[in-house]
């Protein structure tokens, strides 16, 4: 996996670049820029549309108290199409183009899922019916006190928090 990894970081630089100079050859210096240009906004342009329709979905799955798992995935697709698309280069903007086709992403989601093991946890809205109130040090100290049993304190000393009573119970 690695190996194929760092062959993508070597090889394709060298292809934007042979792509970028067959381009400008076939149509000119200005045209290949303000094409390059083009792609980079058109791709900004496309992740706002696609990114606003695709958190709609989201919140709709979640309305209805499903997980978006789906949506999740396309929604790092469209991500990584943007960010191909904001690359100078024609090679990754046409990979990134293709990545905004809804059917594409749906076979690319579909590829990668069949490979891979995933495992959704739903933890719901589980509330623990033991609170634990978290103080800092400069949040509680201790004073004498005749009455240790009941606080579990060192003999002679209490310990007074900001949620304890004045008479040693609890504020309710």
């Amino acid at each position: 996996m690695g190996l194929y990894i760092l062959g993508a970081i070597i090889l394709l630089p060298l292809l934007e670049i042979a792509v970028f100079i067959a381009v400008g050859q076939a149509i000119g210096i200005l045209p290949t820029v303000l094409l390059t240009v083009f792609t980079a906004v058109t791709g900004t342009l496309m992740l706002r549309q696609q990114g606003l329709s695709l958190v709609m979905r989201m919140q709709a799955e979640l309305g209805e108290g499903r997980a978006p798992e789906a949506e999740i995935m396309h929604g790092a697709l469209i991500v990584m199409a943007s960010i191909l698309l904001l690359l100078p280069g024609f090679v990754t903007d046409g990979i990134g183009l293709l990545l905004f086709v809804p059917p594409i992403r749906e076979a690319l989601i579909r590829f990668i899922l069949s490979r891979s093991n995933v495992t959704i946890i739903n933890g719901g809205n589980q509330r623990n019916s033991d609170p634990v109130v978290d103080l800092d040090e400069a949040d509680w100290s201790t004073k004498d006190a005749p009455n240790t049993e009941e606080t579990g304190s060192k003999p002679g000393q209490e310990r007074i928090s900001p949620w304890s009573a004045p008479d040693g119970g609890s504020k309710n």
